[in-house]
């Protein structure tokens, strides 16, 4: 695939509604997977629960902390110890198309290009030939080309669940295995991607948000239906509607 066949679109994190339920709890966990260096953040629910609404929304006060840097010794978002501000942010919005491997591994240098221009530039020469070298020849050059990115940043994988391909979860795999430590890896899905998910998490390199972290509670229930949808509810006719719809998020807009 040459870089002109690339959509672009897919490497835009996606713009922040106007309107939001503050969702501080669920920032500060995700604070502390960066603070604890997780190699993995991880938000796994289905449809509906607000995974990417949560990512941009963190991504975007991050970014916005990082503006005010210069200014403030200590912010209420990450301590002044956490030096320097991830501000950039490598985004890949996935789709079924990408799960062949050399598609995967064109867009996720393309990614990485928004953060730091002509980075990758022998990686997409080899992925583009007519015989492709060992895999991991490509991702040890990928690895080596990240290691000159001079400042910490996110890359976040949009939708992995729509990628169903062994190959791929073993190039990540190896990607997050010897990832240098200011790159700051996050997906969305709506199922548990096939990764050794167990093993980070029991060398504490896994931070995870599920359905349960995502669900509305009461009070943010309130918030939602009467701030952002504009309803006149009763608490009890807001108790009743948290109940039945346990808290997801979609199903308080139907």
């Amino acid at each position: 695939m040459m870089s002109d066949e690339l959509l672009q679109t897919k490497l835009y994190m996606p713009r922040l509604r106007p309107f939001l339920v503050p969702r501080q709890h669920l920032i500060e966990r995700l604070n502390q997977g960066l603070q604890q260096e997780s190699k993995l953040i991880l938000i796994s629910a289905p449809a509906g629960f607000g995974k990417t609404t949560l990512i941009t929304e963190w991504l975007n006060q991050i970014h916005n902390e990082s503006q005010q840097k210069d200014q403030i010794k200590e912010t209420p978002l990450l301590p002044s110890s956490f030096n320097p501000y991830p501000s950039k942010v490598a985004w890949l919005s996935l789709d079924e198309g990408d799960a062949d491997l050399v598609r995967f591994l064109t867009y996720f240098v393309a990614a990485l290009q928004t953060v730091a221009a002509n980075l990758g530039a022998g990686v997409l020469t080899a992925l583009q030939s007519l015989q492709l070298p060992p895999t991991n020849s490509i991702l040890t050059s990928l690895l080596n080309d990240i290691t000159t990115i001079p400042e910490h940043f996110f890359f976040v994988l949009d939708d992995y669940h729509v990628v169903d391909a062994r190959l791929i979860d073993e190039a990540l795999t190896f990607l997050l295995e010897q990832a240098p430590p200011h790159m700051h890896l996050i997906i969305t899905t709506r199922e548990d991607p096939n990764l050794p998910l167990a093993r980070w998490r029991a060398r504490n390199q896994l931070t995870e948000l599920r359905a349960n972290d995502l669900r509305f509670s009461l009070r943010e229930t309130a918030v939602f239906l009467r701030q952002i949808m504009g309803l006149a509810l009763t608490e009890e006719n807001i108790a009743t509607l948290e109940d039945r719809t346990e808290g997801w998020i979609a199903g308080l807009q139907l």
